[in-house]
């Protein structure tokens, strides 16, 4: 399995916008063969900044869905109301609720 913690910050005051956006995307990415998880949450301590987990099959699944129409254009149209991206990290999952066993 593949995993990773994504970290955005959104324009001053258009967090909600931006979660919209992800929401799409989330919608998009959770039909894709090899997506296990895909979760958008807001930071406590910042009222800008977005955190996305996600847990896929393997990294090669994970490049595949950014090839995918849907999402390239959402990212597109999301892009105007990111300020920062990165400061993400990747992992490897190991199991529990919500994720099958291996």
């Amino acid at each position: 399995m593949f995993g990773m913690f994504g970290k955005l910050k959104a324009q001053p005051g258009q967090r909600d916008a931006l979660i919209e956006y992800l929401l799409q995307a989330s919608n998009a990415e959770t039909e894709m063969a090899g997506c296990q998880l895909y979760v958008i949450s807001k930071a406590v301590d910042d009222p800008d900044t977005i955190w996305i987990a996600e847990v896929w099959d393997s990294r090669e699944a994970h490049q595949a869905s950014l090839q995918n129409e849907a999402v390239r254009a959402i990212i597109a149209a999301a892009r105007p109301l990111i300020a920062e991206a990165g400061g993400g990290f990747e992992v490897i999952p190991v199991g529990g609720k919500g994720l099958p066993t291996t």
